[in-house]
C-alpha cells in the first residue's frame, strides 16, 4: 500500500520526518521550526500598507523587513493547509465531521457558535504563542530538541493547561 494513501501514518515515521525537517531548518534557514512568527510577519505587511507611520514606530516589527516579511515560515504555513487537503484527497478520508459529537452533546450543534469560539480561541492561541516567544512547533519541537528550559516549561504547561481545559469543558454532567 502506498504511504500517501494511508489514512493514518505511523507516529514513529512522522516523528522521524519532523526530526529531519528540524535538522533541515536549522541547517539551511539557520532558524528553528515554527509557524506563529508568520502571523507577526503578515500583520507587519498589512499594518505597513494601512498605517505605515504607525508600523514604523512598533518596535516589535523591527525584525520583519517589508516586502520580504513573508519568510520561509509562510511556506510552512501554506504547506500545512495545502498538505492537509492533499492528504485528505490522496487517502480518500473525508469522514471528518464539521462538529465533533462530544462538542454537540456538550454545547449544541450551532455552527455559528462553534466557529465563533474556534476563531476566538485561535486569536488567544496566537497571542499566547507570540507572548511566549513561539508556538507549539517552535517550543515543543525545536526548543525541546535544543534542551531549552523555557521550551520544556512551555511544553509541560501546554499539556497541563490542555488537560485542565478538557476537564473543565467536557466534564461529565450529573445524572
Amino acid at each position: 500500500m502506498n504511504l500517501f494513501t494511508k489514512q493514518r501514518w505511523s507516529p514513529y515515521l512522522v516523528g522521524a520526518l519532523l526530526g529531519m525537517l528540524t535538522w533541515f531548518t536549522f541547517g539551511v534557514a539557520k532558524k528553528s521550526l515554527g509557524v506563529s512568527t508568520n502571523f507577526s510577519q503578515v500583520t507587519k505587511v498589512v499594518e505597513t500598507a494601512l498605517a505605515p507611520e504607525h508600523a514604523a514606530k512598533v518596535s516589535y516589527f523591527s525584525d520583519y523587513k517589508v516586502p520580504s516579511a513573508f519568510g520561509w515560515e509562510a511556506g510552512i504555513f501554506a504547506g500545512l493547509i495545502f498538505g492537509g487537503f492533499v492528504a485528505s484527497w490522496l487517502s480518500g478520508d473525508r469522514s471528518g465531521q464539521a462538529t465533533p459529537d462530544l462538542w454537540v452533546k456538550r454545547f449544541g450543534s450551532s455552527p455559528v457558535k462553534s466557529n465563533a469560539l474556534a476563531f476566538v480561541a485561535g486569536i488567544i492561541l496566537i497571542y499566547g504563542a507570540r507572548l511566549a516567544g513561539g508556538c507549539t512547533s517552535g517550543h515543543g519541537i525545536s526548543g525541546s530538541l535544543q534542551l531549552a528550559v523555557s521550551s520544556w516549561a512551555f511544553f509541560f504547561s501546554l499539556f497541563a493547561s490542555g488537560l485542565a481545559t478538557a476537564f473543565l469543558l467536557f466534564r461529565k454532567q450529573a445524572a
